[in-house]
């Protein structure tokens, strides 16, 4: 990706220089000078074109990635909230014995295991 967009930026610095050196040398045949202008000014959208295909690339990459991170970050706060609703249930049953005169139906609950992340 960073060559391409590398060789446009460079290829846009020696556009102007290009175009400096045709205007102090005009050429006696304004056909050629037609030409010139042309030649100059393809080259120039082809160097548009080029930035402009390395940054959707770019984008499209960005988004990728953007897209991986929202989807592990949404299973992670799954997790956590199915980790608090448990808790949650424990202690109210817990509560609810407790209120019965009852010993704790269920032990304390202790910290969860993490898995290790791919």
């Amino acid at each position: 990706m960073k060559s391409p967009l590398l060789a446009a930026l460079f290829s846009l610095a020696l556009s102007p220089l290009v175009a400096v050196h045709a205007a102090e040398d005009p050429p006696a045949d304004p056909s050629l000078a037609k030409d010139q202008a042309k030649a100059i000014s393809e080259a120039a959208k082809h160097d548009a074109k080029v930035v402009a295909d390395a940054a959707k690339q770019g984008a499209k990459q960005v988004a990728e990635t953007a897209k991986q991170v929202a989807h592990e970050v949404a299973a992670a706060s799954k997790e956590g909230a199915q980790e608090v609703a448990a808790t949650a249930k424990k202690g109210a049953a817990n509560a609810k014995a407790a209120v019965r005169g009852e010993k704790a139906a269920t032990p304390p609950a202790k910290p969860a295991e993490k898995a290790p992340s791919p």
